[in-house]
């Protein structure tokens, strides 16, 4: 089961297997939505038909679509967190901050062409269709830290946090370009946003 998001973006917090499973068929029914018919068009009602469970189930998480929407995009970033997670965990240590840019870089990558919704959602900095505000990226960099401190045998500390702020910042701002360019991501782009990453974290992490 894909994980739930943290009870606090819920009004209530699912406590029984049926309960968070339902949760899930809301969230999943919510993103596929999103990419169908836009954050304008989408309504709890339909979330509601989509995911076959009665309104009052949705009202009973959420009071409105916005709420919803930053369920989903929490749900986001603990998946993503989960696969940069498992595919460092299989990396067993080596290649250290490389390794570790890529993995971030490339599950980012995957979610973008891949989950449903992300595209306009993402971590949370999405909606209103065109907004990017800071504080989603700030999550981003907090987790990451926190993430990755250990794997780099670097005290999560100021210094650290920033430097992981700059990377997601920069990245973000180069991979919605590349995804303005092409559908699927421009490579070129993308690559150049790998090469500016490495040549940044390499000064300030060597």
């Amino acid at each position: 089961m894909k994980p739930v998001p943290h009870a606090t973006s819920l009004r209530r917090a699912p406590v029984q297997r049926r309960s968070a499973e339902r949760l899930t068929r809301i969230l999943d029914a919510c993103a596929d939505l999103l990419d169908e018919v836009g954050y304008d068009a989408l309504s709890t009602r339909a979330v509601a038909l989509r995911a076959g469970v009665p309104i009052g189930s949705v009202y009973r998480f959420f009071g409105n679509k916005r709420q919803m929407a930053d369920a989903l995009a929490q749900r986001n970033l603990e998946r993503f967190t989960d696969n940069v997670t498992e595919r460092l965990q299989k990396a067993t240590g080596e290649g250290g901050w490389r390794t570790a840019m890529d993995a971030v870089l490339d599950e980012y990558l995957a979610m973008k062409r891949t989950a449903p919704g992300f595209s306009l959602v993402d971590f949370g900095n999405q909606i209103p269709v065109g907004a990017r505000h800071a504080e989603p990226n700030h999550r981003v960099a907090d987790r990451l830290t926190d993430l990755l401190s250990g794997y780099l045998d670097r005290e999560p500390d100021e210094d650290l946090r920033r430097t992981f702020l700059i990377a997601v910042e920069t990245a973000d701002t180069l991979v919605h370009l590349a995804f303005r360019v092409a559908p699927e991501g421009d490579e070129k782009i993308i690559e150049e946003a790998r090469e500016m990453l490495r040549a940044y974290l390499a000064r300030v992490l060597d």
